[in-house]
């Protein structure tokens, strides 16, 4: 019985083996192939589209002079309009903020507007 034991535990062992050895050198050439492809689609992209960038600016924070003085254009522009800041008020005239913080209510100080560029050059 030890014996017959033994004998299946090599059995085992050798077939884990041999199956181990052959899906490696399959990986190995599947991975070459695939990296000759992706080099071969990023050149093809980026002869056939344009430099996009997106730009947000939120209440007025920045401004895109610069990119439009380095050569980019606007194409696209969408504003929506956004809290800028925020405010702690008391919830009633005898919560103190700084003890209680379930009686703080935060409500929108100032708005502003979010615009977001789509520039290409």
């Amino acid at each position: 019985m030890k014996k017959f034991l033994k004998t299946l535990n090599i059995f085992f062992i050798l077939i884990f083996l041999s199956s181990c050895n052959g899906e490696f050198n399959l990986n190995k050439s599947n991975k070459n192939n695939d990296r000759l492809n992706n080099s071969q689609k990023i050149n093809s992209q980026k002869i056939n589209t344009k430099d996009k960038l997106e730009i947000i600016i939120s209440c007025n924070e920045e401004s895109i002079e610069k990119y439009l003085k380095d050569g980019w254009k606007i194409k696209k522009k969408k504003s929506k309009e956004k809290v800028c800041t925020w405010k702690s008020i008391p919830a009633n005239n005898t919560c103190d903020i700084e003890k209680d913080k379930g009686c703080k209510i935060i409500k929108p100080d100032s708005y502003g507007t979010e615009t977001i560029y789509l520039l290409e050059k």
